[in-house]
């Protein structure tokens, strides 16, 4: 499990986009709360995660809720994944021995973090968890004083969770 668990204070980092656009958590926070969504291109959990997390940041996503896909990978790797899973909001690269993954103790992946604007970590979930991923939309849409949309369609089939 990692050591970064709801109630602890985030660590701050600083990653370059695709873009080469610098993304710094502090920076971020000033405007609204980050959801952190660290991956690995080859990992299945993290293929069956994402476009959640699409969803998520088609609904909730703005200049005060910033979504960042933190990367394991390289550049190349990291576009045709968000190309394939049609991933929009922004990807940052963790490389060169993986300092920010370290920093927050990931041990899995997908590890997604809710962090809010004091730098505290609301939601630390690791691999897929329906539930964890209700709490961050119902969080978001509170926070923008809008209605909850359901994440999950009626005719999907999702489960309860999926080990990263």
């Amino acid at each position: 499990m990692t050591h970064i668990v709801a109630g602890n204070k985030a660590p701050g980092f600083s990653l370059k986009s695709l873009d080469n656009k610098e993304y710094s958590l502090n920076t971020l926070l000033e405007r609204g709360p980050v959801v952190a969504a660290f991956f690995k291109i080859s990992c299945p959990v993290c293929q069956f995660t994402f476009p959640f997390l699409e969803r998520l940041y088609k609904q909730y996503g703005d200049d005060r809720a910033t979504f960042l896909g933190i990367s394991q990978d390289d550049a190349r790797a990291t576009k045709d994944f968000a190309r394939e899973y049609a991933v929009t909001f922004p990807l940052v690269l963790d490389e060169n021995g993986y300092p920010v993954s370290n920093a927050y103790g990931l041990t899995n992946v997908p590890t997604v973090f809710l962090i809010d604007t004091d730098g505290t970590v609301k939601v630390s979930t690791m691999g897929f968890d329906k539930k964890d991923l209700e709490t961050i939309a119902a969080e978001l849409a509170q926070r923008k004083q809008i209605s909850l949309a359901p994440l999950f369609r009626p005719d999907e089939v999702v489960p309860a969770n999926k080990p990263g």
